[in-house]
């Protein structure tokens, strides 16, 4: 009797082993390697987040950097160039989804040269966001053109209200679109007794004539980039949902907003909250003077959290 029970037990383990690795199969009912997992849906509507009491917060500073998808650290937010890719999208093509999906974007300011996101102000009405990715600079497009030009990456109909992509201009596109501003802010929390850093909006940048900036002044050559802000808490449900091509190891699995969180991308500042209102390209004029200013300022952020303990 006892070696009937074990046989008994030893068979419903096996197919509940079975049942686990149908669920969690490598590959898929084709032989594809299967790198879509249900748990990234659920996970994207729990998402992890800190709460942070206002009094808690004795020093804080706000930055801005650009990421440049150029540095090797970085190619991964850039790739794949194809929307068409079964497995994988670039961070550009996420935010695309994610405003077809309905996320709010928000115009930049109207004062040129200020790159700063303003949150409180309403946002782009969703038939002006196709104006904006216009693959066609000439400007020679009238207003009833725009929404269903072949040059719109996305097109807004005006009577269902959705936003069609548009494949054939993409890949043109997205050869120009090589950076992302995003601002953040580090802060020092006395209930933990450390320093964090949030971000807190991102916007994608685009140059279909970089030499058509050269003579500007450089925070005006940024301002000229932007093409919109997104805030980031808005945008992290779609990037969780979103693994990114890993080179080293295609079974590694990162998700766009682990990249971020993690801080796995490079980049470099562009400016700091101060009492100017000044980006350092404001005032600091040759190339060696901003490399300079940027390392002094990196160094003091790495260097605040020991001040504070020392003060």
């Amino acid at each position: 009797m006892k070696k009937v029970c074990l046989i008994i037990f030893a068979l419903l383990g096996i197919t509940t082993i079975h049942a686990q690795y149908q669920v969690n199969s490598f590959f898929d009912d084709k032989g594809n390697v299967r790198l879509e997992t249900q748990e990234l849906s659920e996970a994207a509507d729990t998402l992890v987040s800190i709460f942070h009491r206002a009094d808690d917060v004795v020093w804080s500073r706000v930055v801005y950097r650009i990421v440049d998808m150029r540095f090797k650290q970085n190619y991964q937010l850039y790739n794949p160039v194809s929307s068409e890719d079964p497995q994988f999208k670039s961070l550009f093509l996420v935010m695309l989804n994610a405003i077809q999906d309905g996320m709010e974007v928000y115009e930049k300011s109207s004062d040129i040269g200020d790159v700063k996101p303003y949150f409180n102000l309403p946002p782009m009405p969703r038939e002006m966001i196709p104006t904006v990715l216009n693959t066609d600079r000439t400007g020679e497009l009238g207003d009833g053109d725009i929404a269903t030009s072949e040059y719109m990456l996305l097109n807004y109909d005006s009577i269902t209200k959705e936003m069609r992509f548009n494949n054939y201009s993409y890949k043109g596109f997205v050869r120009n679109q090589l950076k992302y501003m995003i601002q953040e802010i580090i802060f020092f929390d006395k209930h933990y007794s450390r320093l964090y850093s949030k971000i807190l909006a991102i916007a994608p940048m685009h140059a279909d004539n970089t030499t058509y900036y050269d003579d500007m002044p450089i925070m005006e050559a940024i301002y000229g980039q932007i093409l919109f802000w997104v805030p980031f808490d808005a945008f992290r449900p779609y990037m969780a949902k979103q693994y990114i091509i890993q080179s080293d190891n295609n079974t590694k699995r990162v998700t766009f907003d682990d990249f971020f969180l993690k801080k796995l991308y490079t980049s470099y500042i562009v400016g700091t909250s101060n009492v100017y209102d000044r980006m350092i390209p404001d005032f600091a004029k040759t190339q060696e003077e901003i490399a300079k200013e940027q390392e002094r300022v990196e160094w003091e952020l790495l260097s605040a959290e020991q001040d504070l303990w020392e003060y």
